[in-house]
């Protein structure tokens, strides 16, 4: 249970991840590389002002970085006309600089540091304290992803859909595709930013090399999410993001378990997660040929 319990708190903090990566990868059709550094960047603010004493703040305080981050590759698209993926490793390559001149230091620690979640124990002292963790984290996941589904209702949100769908289309329309870019952009690395802050604090450290391969994992996350719940709707697809997070966590955690793999294997074993669930499309569409085949020979 406390194998399960510690993967489900990981899965949800990363599940804001996901939704991150999902606005960017599905959303708005757009691959956005500035993943990396943005996790590391709310990571680092967040953990920055918990050791002020200011824990809640740094959590808004890591929305409003990433969010910046947004803006800042958006710019490099709309403005200076820099291929998405190119615009994402130039925002990602200079926040290294930025993270670990906020950090001052390779990592910070948070041990003995108020932390977002410690007021529930105040209100619940005989409560298990990693459910109230969970608690904590579902809440913020839950009640963001309400508002993700009602703004992507809203008519910015559907144009912001649109554009993603077919940019020229929404263009012709007289509709600022640039404002669109850049909003979709601000709100996903907001979410990408929130999740290292709500894991700096959680694990209680932030370190400078903390984003590596966290583009890996949300995509992980997205593309699991939707072998399980398939590509019906948007809020379907947020929903089936958080519960991608949560099962990929839960694979990582089982596989890690076996003795087959160690611990330095993580980054292997995510590869191999990854692998996997972009092949099942193929897999189903081989055996669905392959059934067609065998009925026609039976026919024929």
């Amino acid at each position: 249970m406390a194998i399960v319990s510690s993967a489900v708190l990981l899965g949800l903090q990363y599940a804001l991840l996901a939704l991150g990566v999902y606005i960017t990868f599905r959303v708005l059709n757009i691959p956005d590389l500035t993943v990396d550094g943005g996790f590391t960047f709310g990571a680092a603010v967040s953990a920055l002002l918990s050791i002020a004493g200011h824990p809640f703040l740094g959590l808004l305080a890591a929305l409003a970085s990433g969010a910046a981050a947004g803006i800042v590759t958006g710019f490099l698209q709309t403005k200076a006309g820099i291929h998405p993926i190119l615009a994402g490793i130039l925002t990602m390559s200079g926040l290294y600089t930025v993270n670990i001149t906020i950090m001052g230091a390779p990592n910070l620690s948070l041990i003995g540091k108020p932390r977002f979640y410690e007021f529930l124990y105040k209100l619940m002292p005989d409560a298990d304290k990693d459910l109230m963790k969970i608690l904590a984290v579902f809440v913020i996941c839950a009640g963001l992803c309400i508002l993700l589904i009602l703004f992507f209702r809203t008519v910015f949100g559907l144009c912001i859909r649109a554009t993603g769908n077919n940019e020229d289309m929404v263009r012709a329309s007289s509709i600022n595709t640039n404002m669109t870019k850049v909003t979709a952009l601000a709100i996903a690395n907001a979410l990408v930013a929130l999740s290292g802050g709500l894991i700096a604090q959680t694990s209680g450290y932030a370190d400078v090399n903390g984003g590596s391969g966290m583009i890996v994992v949300g995509l992980a996350s997205v593309i699991i999410g939707e072998v399980i719940f398939g590509k019906r709707s948007l809020w379907l697809g947020l929903i089936s993001a958080i519960v991608g997070s949560v099962v990929y966590r839960l694979i990582i955690a089982l596989a890690l378990e076996t003795s087959i793999f160690s611990a330095n294997a993580l980054k292997l074993v995510s590869a191999v997660i990854v692998a996997i669930t972009l092949s099942v499309p193929a897999i189903r569409k081989a055996f669905a040929d392959s059934r067609r085949k065998k009925e026609a020979r039976r026919n024929a």
